[in-house]
């Protein structure tokens, strides 16, 4: 016999992963998807880095101090965190959690290391792998920012490597050939009923 509350609740959406290597456009995907459809909601990270002129607290990340940073971690408030490049970053618990109960189809762009601790801990999350088109694309991509030497590209590209054969992990893969038509894609599966 159906719940007579049911109907008054909001059905419980899936969490949705976006994954890929550095340089493969998934902050590009996740701007345009977001300008599309504000109804998806992309968490915002805790950072121990400082902020860079013109970020705002709550907005970009939310900023903390090492010692809070531990705090999250020891009170498992956190799904996921990794550290890079001297700082940590992480995903509040909370925030998600109330969202999806709330039947908010929630978005999470992070890395792969991230990826990994959420399916852990979030077993039904959906996790889709944006790939580039091939691998001389994805050279091209990195190579053409020109703000970074040639030993900082090179290390780019060798996580770049490992990050693509990890690909196996992911659900799905979504190849990003053009912007407007990997957003609808990744919308279709973000808002696809739950199995």
């Amino acid at each position: 016999m159906p719940d007579p509350g049911s109907q008054s609740r909001p059905a419980q959406k899936r969490l949705t992963v976006l994954s890929g290597p550095s340089g493969v456009g998934k902050s590009t995907v996740v701007a345009h998807l977001r300008r599309e459809n504000p109804d998806v909601w992309l968490s915002v990270s805790v950072t121990t880095r400082r902020p860079r002129p013109g970020e705002q607290d709550g907005v970009q990340y939310h900023f903390v101090t090492d010692e809070e940073f531990d705090r999250l971690v020891a009170e498992d408030q956190l799904l996921e965190w990794a550290q890079f490049a001297g700082n940590r970053y992480g995903t509040p618990r909370r925030p998600v959690e109330e969202r999806l109960r709330a039947g908010v189809p929630v978005l999470l762009e992070i890395e792969l290391q991230g990826a990994r601790q959420v399916r852990e801990s979030m077993p039904d999350a959906l996790h889709v792998f944006l790939a580039p088109p091939s691998w001389e694309e994805l050279v091209r991509r990195l190579t053409g920012r020109g703000t970074e030497s040639d030993e900082v590209i090179q290390r780019r590209l060798d996580v770049a490597r490992v990050e693509l054969a990890a690909e196996k992990e992911f659900d799905t893969t979504l190849v990003n050939t053009s912007v407007q038509e990997v957003g609808d894609e990744l919308l279709a599966l973000i808002t696809a009923p739950k199995v």
